[in-house]
């Protein structure tokens, strides 16, 4: 997102918060290392006056996060997000949010197709679920308090992507993908750079609401790990988690509580509200899939040799503000 800010000129100026370094290089961007709750951010928005705030720091896996870990992130994060937002005499006029469709949840009772209005059908079941839902809670209750903000929030289905690390795209990396035996589930997924090109087309067009973002058409399960060419791996239909357990151990597949009903259920979204807006996907949701094997393929093929990027903040200042850089010529 910062690297597609940095190509419009009239972004005056780009600042990254979080708590990993950046890995991909910034040319504009500064960078401020923080805690996982954002408590630095009212402070920030005061000695830089931001105008806006694209929050993409919510949790959308719950693999390898504790309970208190994941509230912290998401529901404490999101609530200073808001307060530094909403602050007396704050600057910002814009704040947008990357959500999840996981918040309809899975259940044989649902539409064919959610539209941003329908509420979900089954009752909360996992701390993943449920900490979304508070985050957008918080962002209802911000906007009815604060009515003057362009506020948007995009509810993302599954993303695939080379760059991108999620337990779907580390399942069809090792060709190995669990299923739930008897069901093949009809499910979305959009690309990672549809991702971005999303949270740009709200940003740059400042477009306030509630938007479903997946790749047009459902696919069933079994030919995602078709066109991936992986194996499926069955569970029983019965408590699958424990008998998943021991290969999750071993690292072998990578089963989140949250994948339970959607292996069982699937889920569709109606994206014709974003498409409406002007926002055309690059990928459909078999393109997705079909893009991410053809990465994987090619990366078996000719090995993982790409040169990694490594964020070093003194080399980083000294390319950003040293007046011995020549500005507009490639290093």
């Amino acid at each position: 997102m910062a690297q597609a800010l940095e190509a419009d000129p009239n972004v005056e100026m780009i600042l990254g918060l979080g708590t990993d370094e950046p890995k991909v290089p910034l040319e504009r961007t500064e960078f401020v290392r923080a805690d996982q709750t954002y408590s630095i951010l009212n402070r920030i928005v005061r000695a830089t006056q931001v105008d806006t705030i694209v929050h993409t720091f919510l949790k959308t896996n719950s693999v390898g996060i504790s309970s208190r870990v994941l509230h912290e992130i998401n529901v404490i994060g999101t609530l200073n997000l808001l307060a530094a937002a909403g602050a007396p005499g704050t600057s910002v006029r814009q704040v947008v949010v990357k959500s999840s469709t996981h918040v309809y949840g899975a259940s044989e009772k649902d539409p064919t197709w959610f539209r941003e209005e329908t509420g979900r059908n089954a009752p909360v079941r996992t701390r993943l679920e449920r900490s979304l839902i508070e985050v957008e809670a918080l962002v209802r209750d911000f906007i009815m308090d604060n009515p003057q903000f362009v506020v948007s929030v995009l509810r993302f289905a599954h993303v695939l992507g080379t760059d991108i690390e999620t337990p779907i795209t580390a399942d069809l990396r090792r060709r190995l993908l669990p299923c739930i035996a008897g069901f093949d589930p009809l499910v979305q997924f959009v690309e990672e750079d549809d991702v971005v090109r999303a949270l740009e087309h709200v940003t740059r067009h400042r477009i306030p609401g509630i938007f479903n973002v997946a790749g047009a058409g459902k696919l069933p399960w079994s030919e995602v790990a078709s066109i991936a060419g992986a194996f499926l791996f069955p569970l029983p239909p019965i408590n699958p988690r424990s008998f998943a357990r021991p290969f999750r151990l071993l690292g072998l597949i990578q089963f989140p509580v949250e994948m339970e009903s959607l292996l069982r259920f699937g889920r569709g979204v109606d994206t014709s509200r974003l498409i409406e807006t002007g926002f055309a996907y690059r990928y459909s949701s078999a393109g997705a899939v079909e893009s991410l094997a053809q990465a994987n393929n090619l990366r078996r093929a000719v090995g993982d040799n790409q040169p990694t990027y490594r964020y070093e903040q003194d080399v980083e200042q000294f390319f950003q503000h040293s007046p011995a850089v020549v500005r507009g010529v490639d290093g």
